[in-house]
């Protein structure tokens, strides 16, 4: 993992990577084709104690004995912000990217080799269904942000992190905007967010606010909270009719 230095990741995040890739591998053996690590930590957007690492694990094969034998390392490394990973075989997952196009094009345009190949080399996703899917997901989302809000009671502490949360699950959506628009899918996520307002001329400060929120550089007092939920719930509805009425003939 030594000569695998991934740009923008603290020394001691590498070490328990190195140390994980160990681990995985020796219980996985030859059935482990490709571990890769995608998301945050590849886009330079790592933020240590609150950022998630997602591993994706190419294997040959699995059944219910594989899942288990990585169980048993799940309950060390999920401690150390490493989630559950994405178990695929290579069929599997040229077959997952037709039905998921906006998911895998993340991960095969911010992705890094751990251990073994990369299964993207050559790797094509279908965008004629993305359009779709973006207005799938950022509807799902919208649906889910007032669910929350009323599981949530919408107290301020609650609302605080469910925004985060909501954020966090609509940044790659709005890459996927980038892709529809024919525009460039930014690693940087306020640059994202300021090129789809600019794009689609619409005021989308609440989600700007929020992803400040997320990493750390503000924090709002008990009095802004409901006009900060209010305003990004105003910017994520009107971001999402937007993309409704992106008609064929606008996509680049």
């Amino acid at each position: 993992m030594a000569e695998r230095v991934i740009e923008g990741l603290p020394d001691n995040t590498h070490k328990l990577l190195r140390t994980y890739v160990k681990e995985v591998t020796g219980v996985f053996g030859e059935q482990l084709e490709g571990m890769l690590l995608y998301g945050s930590a590849v886009r330079g957007e790592f933020i240590p104690g609150r950022s998630n690492l997602n591993i994706l694990l190419l294997v040959s094969s699995y059944d219910s004995a594989v899942l288990k034998r990585y169980s048993a390392l799940h309950r060390r490394w999920s401690k150390e912000q490493i989630v559950v990973p994405l178990f695929l075989t290579e069929e599997e997952l040229r077959m997952s990217a037709g039905v998921f196009p906006l998911e895998f094009l993340e991960i095969q345009e911010h992705h890094r080799v751990l251990s073994g190949r990369d299964p993207f080399i050559g790797f094509h996703v279908k965008t004629d269904r993305l359009r779709e899917a973006v207005v799938q997901g950022l509807t799902s989302q919208l649906l889910r942000l007032r669910q929350r809000y009323v599981e949530g009671g919408g107290g301020n502490d609650a609302t605080t992190i469910l925004l985060s949360l909501s954020i966090t699950a609509i940044l790659p959506l709005l890459r996927g905007v980038q892709r529809v628009l024919g525009r460039p899918a930014l690693s940087h996520s306020d640059a994202v967010i300021t090129d789809i307002a600019e794009q689609l001329k619409l005021d989308l400060q609440g989600l700007l606010d929020v992803w400040s929120i997320k990493r750390g550089q503000i924090s709002p007092g008990p009095h802004e909270v409901p006009r900060l939920f209010d305003r990004y719930l105003q910017a994520a509805t009107l971001l999402t009719r937007a993309v409704e009425h992106v008609s064929q003939s606008e996509q680049r």
